[in-house]
């Protein structure tokens, strides 16, 4: 079934999933229907620990455990994949994921999830959020009693057939042992959940169908209640572009990865044809205002981009960081001054001294407004950088000291994304 089809839903949470635009697939929306409107819809979505910030991707299956605590659907479970991450996702990938120390998992896992807290909340009641980690269980599994306990249930014929391993061998690219194991994994994960917790139902990504599946399948073999799947799309911009990369990379929600300003900036950068939509799945507004917003046209229409803004801002790093940032490109853009909390790095007076490499200082080590110097460079061919805004014409220019105003170097990518290089 899918959200495609009429279906008029009687608990809080469905029907908020549906007319927000939340729902790809699901594998029974009555008994995912029922389940929630008598509150005991446990549900998990796994998070596993390949950077230490999560991004805009993994927004949307965040929103939906909001919710479902804010509906009174059920718990929440962030499942942190300590445990799955030493094995890596072949899900929508051509190459196999680096493989990653336990010390860097754990750091990661330390660092994603603190953004959990922005959205939900955590303790023992009935519908209070749950943080845990697959690493308790699946660290612990003998090989031997795996293969006859767990392995015995899956088909490799089937698991041939799943996306994750099908396209990557249709492109003739290396697929290995482990990462094929990874299902496996992830649909013991489902069932060692409803055995612990109670949980009866998984959500996360489109690309996590397969998966999901097999999760559902394992626990009906393994004697498991009723389990659920729930999926949201994959989204792309108006345009067909990839949600939440920029030329910069990746839209992280970490502020010491990307600033609260920037997060800003990315969404009143939004296309006029996606403003409605993020507004219904990336706010908590409520749908007549974002009716009143989404018929804005003409330049009004750049209203509702900032409100987009400062609201998914808000929910992200705060009602304050916010609204500085909405001030910070206010007094950019219409007053024409250089903000002081626009985004800041420090350079030490050596380095100034000595000068930067006008594209080393656009790049990954500084500024971090494009991710590599190659990048940068092609920035300058088509007129892209200025500095103190004024174009950037030569590549092999220089930064230094001398080009200080008011004690900094401003520079800017396109018309709206700006960082200050200050010494330090």
């Amino acid at each position: 079934m899918t959200a495609a089809e009429p279906f008029a839903p009687k608990s809080d949470f469905l029907r908020v999933l549906t007319e927000r635009g939340y729902i790809h697939q699901t594998s029974d929306l009555e008994g995912i229907d029922t389940a929630a409107l008598e509150g005991r819809l446990t549900t998990y979505v796994g998070y596993d620990c390949t950077a230490a910030s999560l991004h805009i991707g993994h927004l949307l299956s965040i929103m939906m455990l909001h919710w479902l605590q804010a509906t009174k659907a059920g718990k929440p479970i962030a499942l942190m994949g300590g445990g799955t991450t030493r094995v890596g996702d072949p899900s929508g990938r051509d190459e196999t994921r680096k493989i990653l120390t336990l010390e860097q998992i754990e750091s990661n896992k330390l660092g994603i999830g603190k953004t959990f807290a922005k959205f939900l909340t955590f303790g023992e009641g009935t519908t209070e959020a749950l943080m845990v980690d697959n690493a308790e269980w699946l660290t612990k599994l003998n090989y031997i009693e795996m293969l006859r306990d767990i392995g015995r249930h899956f088909s490799v014929n089937r698991m041939l057939s799943m996306d994750s391993v099908r396209m990557r061998l249709e492109r003739d690219q290396e697929l290995s042992f482990l990462e094929f194991n990874y299902m496996i994994l992830q649909s013991y994960d489902f069932v060692e959940l409803n055995r612990r917790y109670g949980c009866v139902a998984q959500m996360g990504g489109s690309d996590q169908w397969g998966n999901i599946v097999m999760g559902l399948d394992l626990g009906r073999r393994m004697g498991t209640p009723q389990l659920y799947g729930l999926t949201c799309p994959l989204l792309t911009t108006a345009s067909g572009a990839k949600m939440g990369k920029t030329a910069a990379g990746a839209v992280w929600l970490d502020a010491g990865m990307l600033s609260p300003y920037d997060y800003w900036q990315f969404w009143r950068n939004t296309e006029d044809a996606d403003v409605g939509r993020f507004l219904k799945l990336f706010t908590l507004l409520p749908m007549d205002e974002i009716a009143r917003l989404e018929a804005l046209g003409g330049a009004e229409i750049n209203e509702a981009k900032k409100t987009l803004a400062t609201e998914a801002t808000a929910l992200m790093h705060g009602r304050e960081a916010a609204e500085a940032a909405a001030e910070t490109a206010r007094k950019t853009f219409v007053e024409g001054t250089v903000a002081a909390d626009l985004p800041t790095v420090m350079v030490s007076a050596d380095l100034l001294d000595a000068g930067i490499g006008v594209l080393t200082a656009f790049g990954p080590e500084y500024a971090r407004l494009l991710p590599s110097t190659s990048e940068a460079r092609r920035q300058v061919k088509s007129g892209g950088l200025r500095v103190n805004d004024v174009q950037v014409s030569d590549e092999r220019s220089v930064l230094r000291s001398g080009d200080m105003k008011d004690g900094v170097i401003k520079l800017s990518f396109g018309k709206k994304k700006h960082v200050l290089l200050r010494k330090g």
